[in-house]
């Protein structure tokens, strides 16, 4: 857990001093930062779902996040659904947009790999602070990897 502890620190530290360009709606994102952008939404949303019955009930922090981040969490799924569009067509689209859904949210099903509700409500709160899409884009590539990295967003 030590690790854990270490990653959640500077992940702290990198959202909380990166502060990237508001993005302005309608400016392409690019798909894979819309992707990381989607996945770390509903990761939150899934394992905020998990700890809800906790002391480390993280739903209002959660709803904070997406409040402030609305606008970018709705580019990014914007951006999915009109390269999904592409792919399948304007009807698949919406279908094959809930696939791709169901599956990031099954993975989280069982909770974070390595952060505990505490750490996670932490590093939601840090979020929900955080300005524009890259912080959130740089917390996906540690959140979300497969390895924990070192940061500290989750000790705060």
């Amino acid at each position: 857990m030590r690790i854990a502890y270490g990653v959640a620190a500077s992940l702290a530290a990198l959202t909380l001093t990166i502060s990237g360009p508001a993005s302005a709606a309608g400016t392409a994102m690019g798909l894979a930062k819309a992707e990381k952008l989607r996945r770390l939404d509903i990761m939150l949303m899934v394992t905020g779902l998990r700890c809800r019955s906790t002391s480390d009930n993280f739903r209002p922090e959660y709803g904070r996040f997406t409040t402030n981040h609305i606008v970018e969490l709705n580019q990014a799924s914007s951006e999915l659904k009109a390269n999904l569009a592409r792919q399948y067509g304007v009807a698949g689209a919406n279908r094959a947009l809930d696939r791709m859904s169901t599956s990031m949210a099954n993975q989280y099903g069982q909770g974070h790999p390595w952060l505990n509700c505490r750490q996670l409500k932490n590093v939601t709160k840090n979020l929900a602070n955080a300005r524009g899409a890259e912080p959130l884009v740089a917390a996906a590539d540690q959140l979300l990897g497969q390895k924990p990295a070192q940061f500290a967003l989750a000790d705060a």
